[in-house]
């Protein structure tokens, strides 16, 4: 049974921690210094010959200063350069010895650090959290047996089948490079001029283009180690694993108009959620599955489990849960933590081996290369966010940055002058062993004919999305292949979702003014070999394919309104009783009301109760809430202004709940009215249907609000002829 968690303070007693306190500083209370110790008495001005004469080369402290600003920044990754990273830990439920020796999933009682890092996958740094994109999805556990790195995402399957291909798909996704236009987006011709030749991304970009990709908060996205691994038990007994992480909350996205408007108003919007919601208490939960096969199994399978582009359905391979993964402590410093964090797949424990996944097997030495590059020295894992609280005792030294001081005449092994240690541990003493499944076949650049099913999935996660989920993908795809200047392009694209499913592919067909024209068997695939063009064409798409329901992401999104906002908006002379409801219900679910007013400071209620105002109109939006309160009692200040008016007006139109204290002005000036029934009158004592409330009485709006925050979107919306604007 799942372990009922219990907040964590600060201070928790986590090895990792411990371990980072040592090197962590403060200045409170101390003066300020140069690198080497030194007391400074100024640290204004520079040294120069006379008040306005020339600066001195001597000048040590200003040589320094600048030298260590100029050498700050360190190669930002090629790929999820834009991420956020927590501590926390992982805790089992009970003990997988069934499957596993690895030591982290034996006792329920351990919680084993952990260092997470989320990140977007296309962008720089510097671009916006709400891009339509991948989510990296990182996990750095602590083990007693050392470091053990889950390195995956927030979608299940990935866009080319063979690491071979990575560069390819990078090149084509980022800048184009004759003017580094677009930043972190997939909308031009470069990408899908790639895609369009790649019937193997065509599941992905299923994923891709479904609400997946916008997210709401990383809090509730799910997330996936991609590839197919390998757990061995002590009886050196295989099985082959995947794995799953499903959030507390439950899944939650925006709609494209909502994620362009989140990063106009702020780019950092996951990044400051996640942040927030850890300081507060509200700590991020995911419960970790795992989706166990044997290689009989896996051999009757109608995809290749090997494959990265494929996953295995939950109806065909149940999710197992086996443990939490909780989030509880944000860094000291981006930088040292998050920023130096390194990653890599390679990073194993006993008890969990590879599998043959061609891309699996190519990220075990870029990611180790990348690092290399990154930080500039083989000794990046001893950086105290990299290193492991299990001892590291090995014949490594020297080296650019090398920190660990190393005692003795000996390094290498095997030796007598160090007593011949270190020594090597054999299986029962933790040593490491690779799984000794037997490999046989000629030297070849060859795919499993498995492999060349490339849109089966693809139909499935389609057919599997309800009718809102299907217009969304239609939607973006539509936006996307708008953007694609070339029309060849853009035809090609129409030709291969028309493998997926043919309403798809008209539907994106006529709003890009285009027909369907199918694609010849012979011309799918331009992902060939010179002399293999034959044997690397697709398969024809199994139209027979059934439903998966486990990927809808609106089947999973929950009832929960835990830590989500409220933008009440208030002025003076608001109705007090409206605000003490609405807080006490939401308070009591976990969720809070943030205060919108037109101005900053503080506003009066009609008892003259001071009320600390959180949000104005003007550095706020509905975008940044998941539903919108409007307070009776300040009708006439919130109807002359239009940001208020916009403000429920923009929350109708994206879905989410909108309450209104009686006020037949208001509701009609917002445009909010033109979509009611026609028999609706702003007389109505009290109203609540599909998402909207409007009522006088206070206990009525707030329980009616709550209860619709737990539907979180009434999608039926998207359809009105009279959205307000």
């Amino acid at each position: 049974m799942p372990v009922k968690d219990k907040p964590t303070p600060k201070t928790l007693a986590n090895p990792k921690l411990t371990q980072l306190e040592s090197i962590t500083r403060t200045a409170a209370g101390e003066a300020l210094t140069t690198n080497h110790g030194l007391k400074l008495s100024d640290d204004q001005t520079s040294l120069k010959i006379g008040a306005r004469g020339p600066t001195l080369l001597e000048d040590f402290h200003l040589r320094e200063k600048l030298t260590h600003f100029d050498h700050e920044r360190i190669p930002e990754r090629i790929v999820h350069a834009r991420g956020v990273g927590a501590h926390g830990y992982f805790q089992a439920y009970e003990s997988l010895s069934k499957y596993t020796k690895a030591a982290f999933l034996q006792d329920p009682k351990v919680k084993t650090p952990v260092f997470m890092r989320f990140s977007t996958v296309a962008g720089s740094r510097g671009s916006t959290d709400l891009a339509r994109d991948v989510r990296g999805f990182a996990i750095k556990f602590y083990t007693s047996e050392g470091n053990y790195d889950l390195v995956g995402n927030n979608i299940p399957v990935f866009f080319i089948q063979d690491a071979m291909k990575f560069p390819d798909l990078i090149h084509a996704v980022k800048p184009e490079p004759h003017n580094e236009i677009p930043q972190a987006a997939s909308a031009h011709d470069t990408f899908w001029d790639f895609i369009s030749l790649m019937p193997e991304s065509m599941h992905m970009i299923m994923w891709v283009m479904s609400d997946r990709a916008i997210p709401r908060t990383l809090r509730s996205i799910q997330g996936f180690g991609v590839h197919t691994f390998r757990l061995i038990n002590d009886k050196d007994q295989s099985v082959f694993v995947k794995f799953h992480f499903t959030p507390k909350l439950g899944l939650q996205s925006v709609l494209w108009d909502e994620a362009l408007k989140i990063s106009g108003v702020n780019p950092d919007f996951h990044r400051l959620d996640l942040w927030e919601n850890i300081e507060k208490g509200n700590f991020p939960e995911w419960e970790m599955g795992i989706q166990i096969v044997t290689e009989k199994e896996a051999d009757g399978f109608d995809f290749d489990i090997l494959d990265p582009t494929k996953l295995i359905p939950e109806e065909l391979v149940p999710v197992t849960p086996i443990g939490k993964l909780v989030l509880n402590r944000n860094v000291d410093n981006f930088f040292a933590e998050t920023e130096q964090v390194a990653f890599n797949p390679a990073h194993l424990v006993p008890g969990i081996d590879f599998s043959n996944d061609p891309l699996l097997q190519g990220r075990l030495f870029s990611y180790l290369d990348t690092q290399l590059s990154r930080l500039g020295s083989p000794n990046w894992q001893e950086i105290p966010i990299n290193r492991p609280v299990a001892p590291v005792r090995n014949n490594q030294r020297d080296g650019h940055m090398r920190t660990d001081i190393n005692k003795g005449r000996v390094s290498y092994q095997p030796n007598t002058l160090g007593g011949g240690c270190p020594f090597q541990a054999g299986a029962r003493d933790g040593g490491f062993t690779s799984f000794p499944d037997l490999q046989s076949g000629p030297r070849t650049r060859a795919r499993g004919p498995k492999f060349f099913d490339h849109f089966s999935q693809a139909r499935q996660f389609f057919i599997s999305q309800n009718a809102v989920e299907q217009d969304h993908i239609v939607d973006a795809l539509r936006f996307e292949l708008s953007k694609v200047e070339t029309v060849a392009i853009r035809q090609r694209m129409v030709g291969m979702l028309n493998r997926v499913d043919k309403t798809l592919a008209s539907r994106v067909a006529e709003n890009l003014g285009l027909t369907v024209v199918d694609i010849s068997d012979t011309d799918l695939n331009h992902g060939v070999p010179a002399d293999k063009a034959k044997e690397y064409q697709s398969l024809p798409t199994n139209w027979k394919i059934k439903p998966s329901p486990a990927l809808s992401l609106h089947a999973r999104q929950g009832t929960s309104i835990a830590t989500r906002k409220v933008a009440v908006i208030v002025a003076d002379g608001f109705v007090e009783a409206d605000i003490s409801t609405l807080v006490r219900l939401l308070r009591a679910e976990g969720a809070e009301a943030n205060l919108v007013a037109p101005h900053q400071g503080k506003v009066k209620s009609d008892k003259g109760t001071e009320y600390k105002v959180d949000f104005t109109l003007n550095n706020s939006t509905s975008v940044l809430f998941d539903a919108v309160f409007v307070t009776g009692g300040s009708s006439q200040a919130l109807q002359k202004n239009a940001n208020a008016l916009r403000f429920a007006a923009e929350a109708y139109r994206h879905c989410k709940p909108v309450a209104i204290s009686a006020d037949p002005t208001f509701i009609r000036m917002s445009g909010i009215e033109m979509c009611l029934p026609k028999d609706f009158s702003g007389d109505k004592t009290n109203y609540a249907q599909e998402g909207l409330i409007y009522g006088k009485d206070a206990k009525f709006l707030s329980e009616n609000l709550l209860e619709s925050m737990k539907k979180y979107r009434f999608w039926a919306r998207e359809k009105q002829d009279n959205p307000p604007v």
